[in-house]
């Protein structure tokens, strides 16, 4: 049996399930590049394979496109990475993917897993955070998925940060400064080029406003998301005050914040030393 919670004398274990290829980079790239700076293990998954995303590739196409992308983006944090096979935009909350999910975590054996919540404007994405709320508990029994030892202990599951506020908004449980990985995310999202410059810029009808190479489109591309998750810190500043102070809290302007899921482990305080030990205090 392997229990799911560092000991604290070997390297963590960060688990992301995102559900689709580029999820991982977008709302949890900052802690991610975190955890490979201080040499912690890192995978991120894409649960579904990416085929909806684009209005010129065929699915089938894509889906090749998309985990070269995802590939070529963990490395540059030397990240593991793999794309599930479930369709994208199609994801359903079943035993069977379920099961998947329970493999995976026994497996993997994560001290953090991050996915998530069940509540998101994309389906896919509330698929996901059901179906790893329904698997934290099942890792921990035996008589489920026989062909994979336990874990004696669930790992800390916490949900990506998001604004949505119905049926509540997200608590920011751990919130903290991504000033100094930016440049990081965007170097990883840089490389999934059919969704950052071509999908998305489609999808939300600025297409014109994409560079066509060179420094200008990473220059575009930082602005984009900076914009992008700029709020995030305006929602969560008292959380920042809390963690750093008023006075560094009010200037800071990127952070990720994530919601302890209270359906597996609980973040002790000396869970939150272990995992996030740069914000010890």
């Amino acid at each position: 049996m392997t229990n799911s919670l560092n000991d604290g004398n070997g390297a963590l274990r960060l688990l992301i399930l995102g559900a689709h290829p580029d999820d991982a980079e977008f709302h949890a790239g900052g802690l991610a590049t975190i955890y490979r700076e201080h040499d912690h293990v890192v995978k991120m998954v894409s649960v579904t394979d990416g085929r909806a995303g684009h209005h010129r590739y065929s699915p089938n196409e894509l889906v090749t496109v998309r985990r070269k992308e995802a590939a070529a983006a963990a490395a540059v944090i030397g990240a593991e990475y793999e794309s599930w096979d479930y369709p994208d935009g199609r994801l359903e909350v079943t035993l069977e993917a379920r099961e998947k999910v329970i493999r995976e975590t026994r497996t993997f054996a994560p001290d953090l897993l991050l996915t998530h919540r069940p509540h998101d404007y994309h389906p896919d994405h509330r698929a996901v955070g059901q179906l790893v709320q329904d698997a934290s508990y099942m890792v921990t029994v035996p008589g489920v998925c026989l062909d994979v030892p336990i874990l004696t202990r669930d790992p800390v599951v916490a949900y990506l940060p998001d604004l949505f506020t119905r049926p509540y908004p997200l608590v920011g449980d751990v919130v903290f400064d991504i000033s100094q990985q930016l440049d990081t995310i965007v170097e990883m999202l840089s490389l999934h080029v059919s969704q950052v410059f071509e999908f998305l810029p489609f999808n939300m009808g600025m297409a014109d406003q994409v560079p066509d190479s060179g420094p200008e489109r990473i220059a575009w591309l930082r602005e984009w998301y900076a914009d992008m998750i700029r709020p995030r810190a305006d929602r969560f500043r008292a959380e920042l005050f809390a963690q750093y102070g008023p006075q560094r809290g009010d200037q800071i302007q990127y952070v990720e914040a994530f919601e302890i899921s209270e359906y597996a482990s609980p973040l002790t305080r000396d869970a939150r030393d272990r995992l996030f030990w740069f914000l010890r205090t």
